[in-house]
């Protein structure tokens, strides 16, 4: 029986340098794999902690924009109450002032028992006061009342009545602080609204052309175009009978100015307006008639304050006791 042939050398050692070609690509394979893992992990928490950064410095933004805001809030609560301090402080010294006359005017031995009598002239002094505010709105007579009854009030030495003075004299100030009487004012504006208008302009006739179809001649004759913004009120008599009632619309607007009206004033002036649009073209004059009605409509007629007639109740109070 024969042997057999032995494997040539080089076939052998062909084998084994693909074998280690083979697993050095695999080596080489699994080392990349691992580098570009690592690789990845690494990036992941690169990006991780990037956004823990970025997330932790909104959040300290956000604590720092809220302690401005508080901080803004208590500068604003320590200004509210720096000046209600002021105003306290203002208000005793004034406290401090009286009590100080008040001291002087007890040490003179000349005193009488007239205070009843004044209290009375004071008592009268501001319900006269009250009831021209309040029934006819009248400042000026309001005001000369509560002048009267100052110096009246501060003759009293009363240690009681010191904080009645107080009040008197805040009264008196608000009273000054309404300045000029409405009245005045809404009758000004009322002139200006209800000026003398001016006259129409004379509207050029179309002269019809030769070449003009009869029938267009003819509606012509019996149609007059005019444009908007020239357009009012032109015929004489049309324009008597809107004036006479624009006088009587201005007559019962002057009136409820009168009597500090303001819902007929309101009613009177939306008429005014009507008739003033058909008395006049729509243009600059409508418009600035119109920018007067807005501003007198917006005018209260009846002036308001909130300390009217507390010095009476105060005192009416004082002597109730």
């Amino acid at each position: 029986m024969n042997a057999l042939p032995p494997t040539p050398p080089t076939r052998r050692s062909r084998a084994g340098s693909l074998l280690l070609a083979t697993l050095f690509l695999l080596v080489l394979a699994a080392a990349a794999a691992l580098g570009w893992r690592y690789w990845q992990q690494q990036q992941t928490q690169r990006r991780t902690l990037a956004e823990q950064q970025q997330a932790a410095l909104v959040e300290r933004l956000d604590a720092l924009r809220q302690g401005q805001r508080a901080q803004s809030q208590r500068l604003q609560q320590a200004e509210a109450t720096n000046r209600v301090m002021r105003d306290e402080l203002l208000g005793l010294g004034q406290r401090a002032a009286l009590l100080e006359d008040r001291v002087a005017r007890l040490a003179d031995p000349n005193r009488s028992g007239a205070q009843a009598l004044r209290l009375d002239q004071v008592e009268l002094l501001l319900t006269i006061s009250q009831q021209r505010l309040q029934l006819e709105g009248d400042l000026e007579g309001s005001r000369r009342a509560l002048a009267l009854a100052v110096p009246l009030l501060a003759m009293i030495d009363d240690p009681a009545y010191l904080n009645l003075q107080q009040t008197l004299l805040q009264e008196q100030a608000a009273l000054q602080a309404l300045g000029k009487d409405p009245r005045a004012n809404a009758s000004l504006l009322l002139e200006r609204l209800t000026a003398p208008l001016p006259a129409p302009t004379a509207a050029t006739p179309r002269q019809p052309a030769s070449s003009t179809p009869w029938q267009q001649r003819l509606l012509e004759r019996l149609v007059r175009i005019q444009p908007t913004a020239t357009a009012a009120l032109r015929e004489p008599a049309d324009r008597q009978v809107a004036m006479t009632t624009l006088q009587l619309e201005t007559s019962l607007a002057q009136a409820a100015i009168a009597r500090r009206d303001d819902a007929a004033l309101r009613q009177g002036l939306a008429r005014i307006d009507g008739w003033l649009a058909r008395l006049l073209p729509n243009g600059p004059a409508l418009q600035a008639r119109k920018d007067i009605s807005a501003r007198l409509r917006g005018l209260t007629l009846q002036p308001q304050t909130p300390l009217a007639g507390s010095t009476l109740a105060q005192l009416r109070a004082l002597r109730a006791e």
